[in-house]
C-alpha cells in the first residue's frame, strides 16, 4: 500500500460541515488516499446545511462508496485502511457501531476497522444526551473507538464559524497522526497572580 488510506464516514447528525471540510485539508495532500461513504440522511444535511452538490462532495475524495453496497471495498479487513472517521457520527450511527450492527456500509466499515485494531473516530453530534447515548459511547470506546465531539476551543479566540470547524477537524488530523497547520496550536500562557 503506497498512500494511507482514510475512510471518511458522513452520516446524518447535523453538521456535515466537519466531514467537507476533512475532506478538503486531505484532498490536496499527497501520500493520503481518502474513500468517501455518506448515508442517505447525510446527503440530505450536506444539500439543506452546506447547500453542496453532491457532484461537489465527490470531487473532494478519491473513491466513493455508496452506503448500501456492504461489498465494497472498505467493507473487508483485507483492505488495508488506516483509519477511518464518521463526521458527524449520529445517534444511530454510534448505536449501530456500539452493538455491532453492520447493516449499511458505513457501520460495516466501522465495525471492520474495530475487530482488525484501526483507528475509528467519531465525532459524535446530539445534545442534550440520554443514557442510551451514554451507554452506546461508552461500548464504543471499550471496543476501541475514539469519541472525538466537535468541541471547538474559545481560547484561541476564533473570528469565524469557518475557525470553529477548523478547530475541531484539527483535533481529528491530530488522531489520524496526519501533520497540518489546520489551526493554531496552544502555546501557553503565562501565570498571572493577583496584587495583594
Amino acid at each position: 500500500m503506497n498512500a494511507r488510506r482514510i475512510v471518511v464516514a458522513i452520516s446524518g447528525a447535523s453538521g456535515a460541515v466537519y466531514g467537507t471540510r476533512l475532506l478538503q485539508v486531505l484532498h490536496p495532500m499527497t501520500g493520503i488516499e481518502t474513500h468517501l461513504v455518506v448515508s442517505d440522511a447525510g446527503w440530505r444535511n450536506l444539500d439543506q446545511e452546506q447547500g453542496m452538490s453532491r457532484a461537489a462532495v465527490e470531487a473532494l475524495a478519491d473513491q466513493v462508496h455508496d452506503a448500501r453496497d456492504v461489498g465494497a471495498s472498505i467493507a473487508s479487513g483485507s483492505f488495508l485502511s488506516s483509519a477511518m472517521v464518521v463526521a458527524p457520527c449520529s445517534m444511530r450511527t454510534l448505536a449501530a457501531v456500539a452493538h455491532g450492527l453492520a447493516d449499511n456500509l458505513i457501520t460495516r466499515a466501522a465495525d471492520v476497522m474495530l475487530k482488525e485494531r484501526r483507528r475509528l473516530v467519531l465525532m459524535v453530534r446530539e445534545s442534550p444526551l440520554h443514557l442510551g447515548h451514554l451507554r452506546n459511547m461508552v461500548s464504543a470506546t471499550e471496543m476501541g473507538a475514539i469519541l472525538c465531539p466537535p468541541m471547538p476551543a474559545f481560547y484561541q479566540r476564533p473570528q469565524s464559524v469557518a475557525e470553529l470547524v477548523d478547530s475541531s477537524v484539527a483535533r481529528v488530523l491530530d488522531l489520524l497522526e496526519i501533520s497540518h497547520n489546520v489551526a493554531p496550536r496552544w502555546g501557553g500562557q503565562a501565570l498571572v497572580t493577583a496584587s495583594p
